[in-house]
């Protein structure tokens, strides 16, 4: 197979949470690549993998990630990894949209666990 260039404009599009979008740059057997934007006040179900290691990567707007109770705020150009079995929540509590790349491997699909009420 030839590679071919690919961008949001080309990748396979899904919604999430009502309002935000993701872009499926690569699914491969060992890794996935997904663009997500999220506007001003969304976020995620707190949740954790049962084998996927993540690195959300800010491509603009800042990120707030919650991991285990600490908070981070991502801005351009910064990446955070989380482990699996770490329980975490990606948020958008700034004034504009945030953009970012979720990089998982072996793929996140299928290996989602939510968290319970109140649990870290």
């Amino acid at each position: 197979m030839i590679p071919t260039p690919i961008s949001t404009a080309t990748a396979d599009h899904y919604l999430w949470g009502g309002t935000c979008d993701g872009w499926h740059l690569v699914r491969a057997a060992g890794m996935s690549v997904i663009e997500e934007r999220m506007p001003p006040g969304t976020a995620e179900t707190r949740h954790w993998h049962t084998r996927a290691i993540q690195f959300f990567y800010v491509l603009g707007g800042t990120l707030t990630m919650e991991v285990e109770g600490a908070t981070h705020h991502l801005s351009s150009g910064v990446g955070l990894q989380v482990p699996s079995g770490t329980a975490h929540q990606a948020r958008n509590e700034g004034s504009g949209d945030t953009s970012f790349l979720v990089i998982s491997s072996p793929p996140h699909q299928g290996d989602r666990r939510e968290t319970a009420q109140g649990e870290v």
